[in-house]
């Protein structure tokens, strides 16, 4: 086996503990080149990679599986790994509600009875979320202005012509009910918004705000470029190769 091999097995063991074994002795009389990619590939040559921290790319695989909607098993593994990284399940449960506003209520509904499922063997249970001071408006406004500024505005008074409550919810349910909660920082909310627009593979503009948002929060080039690296593994690199171009335009 390779460098990468062992790099990646490395990886695995510190985020799920023994949980290769068991995808080796079901798949690997079926696929074992697939077995082999897992370790070698998905692991040893891009998670391991440096550039973006275990908590950042677990943040990012929990939001791309989540939206999705169609990866319970691989959600539930990356649900694991995230508390070994170091998310809190506050962190865990924001992050599946930013992903909802992405992907839709049933996706954040579905990813959540993998939450609790995890939580519960695990004997967990998140922080209970405080009261939001000031009304959803003012509370959108001021989270609008602190990630997107004009460009969220643009994408609001685009829809003055048309459907001016569907700016309204953006405003007020997305921004001002979700995305401005505590108990995910800003840095990583951004990530997981990223990473679900990323795997949907249809969001290019959505995309490119919230890439703009995460330099405007913090994160840098790098990290952004290598979470969009980080989605060919979750999303399939045409998806992957997509979120890069928003990306590119973004910068």
């Amino acid at each position: 086996m390779s460098a990468d091999f062992d790099t990646g097995m490395a990886l695995l063991e510190r985020l799920n503990p023994g949980a290769f074994a068991a995808v080796r002795a079901d798949l690997e009389p079926l696929a074992p080149d697939m077995v082999r990619w897992l370790a070698e590939f998905c692991y040893g040559q891009v998670l391991a990679r440096p550039g973006l921290d275990l908590r950042a790319r677990q943040t990012g695989s929990i939001a791309a599986l989540a939206a999705l909607g169609n990866a319970a098993p691989q959600l539930r593994v990356h649900l694991e790994a995230g508390l070994a990284a170091g998310l809190t399940p506050r962190e865990i449960v924001e992050i599946v509600h930013v992903t909802a506003v992405f992907a839709g209520f049933p996706a954040g509904l579905n990813a959540l009875q993998e939450v609790r499922a995890v939580f519960a063997a695990r004997g967990l249970a998140p922080e209970p979320a405080p009261v939001l001071p000031g009304t959803p408006r003012e509370r959108g406004l001021a989270c609008l202005e602190a990630t997107s500024k004009g460009a969220g505005q643009a994408v609001l008074d685009s829809l003055a012509d048309i459907a001016p409550d569907m700016a309204r919810f953006i405003l007020d349910f997305s921004y001002g009910e979700v995305f401005c909660r505590p108990g995910l920082e800003p840095r990583l909310k951004e990530v997981a918004m990223i990473a679900a627009a990323a795997a949907r593979g249809t969001m290019g503009p959505q995309l490119a705000v919230h890439v703009r948002a995460g330099l405007a929060v913090g994160l840098a080039r790098r990290e952004i470029v290598e979470l969009l690296m980080q989605m060919a593994v979750y999303a399939g690199f045409p998806a992957a190769l997509n979120a890069l171009a928003a990306a590119r335009g973004a910068f």
